[in-house]
């Protein structure tokens, strides 16, 4: 069945903080907006429902952040995060825009953790969710349906029409083929990371062994149907946030709980048995990244963090229990790995690593290969433990390259005049590489914003 519908202002694409701040500043402006989400209403709001903090700038303390994050800081910091590549315009707008956030998101009925109750560690650049991304969702939802505005689940966008600068049309697609001629359109439907024949082209065999941490609808058509029709593209396509997860996560929507955290307390070694790494050379919120993109590389992209009774007791909890053996031989079989191969890797490990000479000095590794900077412990205390690790994939790099306003740029030159572009679709502008704690929240929401006052304007022109 195929209907035509052209009395929509501005339709939004996506389900998360973007679209959601998108249409709500939309609709305030007086448009009437369409949301489109893909996934049911009970997996609604893409990864933002595992959202946790969001990096905020503020010029002096708050109830939820202390002392003062200036702009000119997170600029700065974002700056050295992305190697100098992230956007100037866009970065500037960014980080001014921050500003307004957590004032614009209680006004909306969005719950921020106080530091008063001193139940998260107090932090200058990030403030945290009271209630998570999830209650995050759920306000900003209920606070849409408040405003009047449509929203419609289980409703994939496809088919974008392209011409004379303008984007013509779309379909809807549910239970019926439904053919929309919206005034303006705002694209806040992510990257490709779900996308598993996308992440094939350009990782190989590798990609089978990814773990995508995030929602399953989030598979990047959209944005390849645009890039096809000549919208100008950045970032890189083979680009991609990984960090390390427990291999036993779930193919999708795993979230941040799946994280493996404790790696500085043990060794990890490959499905051969050897040691590829530094396990002691970042102990800091880096790690994660650092590991996701090693695991990337390695042998069907596993491997296995170690750990003996204490280093279990010094590493911070995980949602799923360990693989436990009163032996590493015994641990080694029960992973699948040469038993006599990991005794090897064993025995080199304690014979290079030595304890500490004075209180505060810590254990070291001398002459080993690959070398374990800090916290060199020996593991000898039984029982023996093991958490398998993958590269769980967080988004991908490759995006719509927009202006300051967030209109989409076309690759031989000018704008699609009523197209604009808001959140992870759009954030390679900004983060083409590297990554800083709260800041894909924080993009969504501040993007979104412009994306839909900027639509509104568009469309009440």
């Amino acid at each position: 069945m195929r209907r035509q519908c052209t009395d929509i202002d501005v339709l939004v694409i996506g389900g998360g903080a973007a679209a959601l701040a998108a249409a709500i500043e939309a609709r305030r402006i007086g448009c009437s907006v369409l949301l489109a989400e893909r996934a049911p209403c009970h997996l609604r709001g893409g990864n933002t429902r595992h959202a946790r903090n969001l990096r905020l700038a503020h010029l002096a303390p708050t109830p939820f952040s202390p002392g003062a994050y200036p702009p000119a800081t997170f600029w700065s910091e974002l700056q050295r995060a992305t190697q100098n590549t992230a956007d100037p315009l866009l970065g500037q707008r960014l980080v001014e825009g921050s500003l307004a956030i957590a004032d614009w998101l209680q006004g909306a009925g969005v719950p921020l953790q106080p530091i008063a109750g001193h139940r998260l560690p107090e932090s200058q650049r990030t403030v945290f969710l009271l209630g998570g991304g999830k209650t995050l969702v759920q306000r900003l939802y209920a606070h849409a349906k408040h405003l009047g505005i449509e929203i419609r689940y289980e409703t994939e966008v496809t088919d974008p029409l392209l011409t004379g600068g303008r984007l013509l049309e779309v379909c809807c697609r549910k239970a019926e083929y439904k053919q929309l001629r919206p005034r303006a359109v705002i694209a806040c439907c992510g990257g490709a990371q779900a996308n598993r024949a996308w992440l094939a082209r350009h990782w190989g065999e590798a990609a089978d062994g990814f773990i995508n941490r995030g929602s399953p609808w989030v598979t990047g058509e959209f944005l390849a149907a645009l890039l096809e029709q000549g919208a100008q593209a950045v970032g890189d396509p083979r680009g991609a946030y990984l960090v390390a997860v427990d291999g036993r996560s779930p193919a999708d929507d795993g979230g941040i709980v799946t994280r493996i955290r404790g790696i500085p307390e043990g060794i990890v070694v490959d499905q051969e048995g050897r040691r590829r790494e530094d396990e002691g050379g970042d102990t800091a919120s880096t790690r994660y990244a650092l590991w996701g993109r090693r695991l990337a590389d390695w042998p069907r992209q596993i491997g296995y963090l170690l750990l003996d009774a204490r280093g279990l007791r010094a590493a911070p909890p995980a949602l799923y229990p360990p693989i436990s053996a009163a032996t590493l031989g015994e641990l080694a079989i029960q992973l699948g790995i040469d038993p006599e191969a990991l005794r090897l890797t064993l025995d080199a490990y304690h014979a290079a690593i030595r304890p500490p000479r004075a209180p505060g000095d810590d254990w070291q590794a001398l002459g080993l290969l690959p070398p374990k900077t800090r916290r060199a412990y020996p593991l000898v205390e039984p029982p023996f433990h093991a958490y398998p690790l993958r590269p769980g994939i967080t988004f991908t790099a490759q995006g719509l390259a927009v202006g300051p306003d967030t209109r989409v740029r076309l690759a031989n030159g000018g704008v699609v005049e009523n197209l604009f572009a808001a959140g992870m679709i759009m954030a390679p502008n900004l983060i083409p590489q590297g990554y800083l704690s709260g800041l894909a929240l924080t993009i969504g929401l501040v993007f979104g914003r412009i994306a839909g006052s900027e639509a509104a304007r568009y469309v009440r022109c």
